[in-house]
C-alpha cells in the first residue's frame, strides 16, 4: 500500500533516503528535523509517499516552456528486495493521484552512470531535454 507519510515515518523515510545515498556514492541526508520541518512545517516544501518497500518525495513545479505545472520527484527510492516489481512505477503514479496542483508531467533527474535508472525511466517514458542539466549554487556565492 501506498501512502502519504504521517511524522511516525519520518524515521523510515530517513533510512531510505540513507539507503539511496549509499546506492549512489553519497553520504549527506537530511535530518529528521529537516525533514519533519520540510514535510510537516507552517509551510511545508515536500511531499513524499511510503510503501513497504519504497518511498518517493515531491513538490510542486512549473514550467515557463510548456506554461503547466508539474511535479518534481526530488528522491525515488525501492529496496533492492522490491525492485523489478512495478513498485517505482506505482510510487510515480502516486504522486500524480496524490498532488492537488493540477501536474501534467513528471520531471526529475537521475545520475548518468546510473544506467539502471537511466533505463527504468526511459521504459517509462521519461525522455532527455536536450543538453539540460540540473546545477546548484550555494546563497554565498553571490
Amino acid at each position: 500500500m501506498i501512502r502519504p507519510i504521517t511524522p511516525s515515518d519520518l524515521p523510515r523515510l530517513r533510512e531510505m533516503l540513507q539507503a539511496l545515498a549509499d546506492h549512489e556514492g553519497g553520504t549527506a541526508v537530511a535530518s529528521l528535523e529537516a525533514l519533519e520541518a520540510a514535510a510537516f512545517g507552517p509551510r511545508p516544501l515536500i511531499r513524499a509517499l511510503i510503501a513497504e518497500h519504497g518511498m518517493v518525495i515531491y513538490f510542486p513545479e512549473f514550467s515557463t516552456h510548456r506554461g503547466l505545472p508539474g511535479v518534481f520527484v526530488q528522491d525515488l527510492y525501492v529496496a533492492p528486495q522490491a525492485r523489478g516489481q512495478g513498485l517505482a512505477r506505482a510510487l510515480l503514479k502516486a504522486t500524480l493521484a496524490h498532488q492537488d496542483w493540477g501536474a501534467r508531467f513528471i520531471a526529475l533527474t537521475v545520475s548518468h552512470d546510473n544506467d539502471l535508472a537511466r533505463a527504468f525511466y526511459a521504459k517509462a517514458g521519461f525522455a532527455s531535454r536536450g543538453s539540460e542539466a540540473l546545477i546548484h549554487m550555494e546563497p554565498e556565492s553571490l
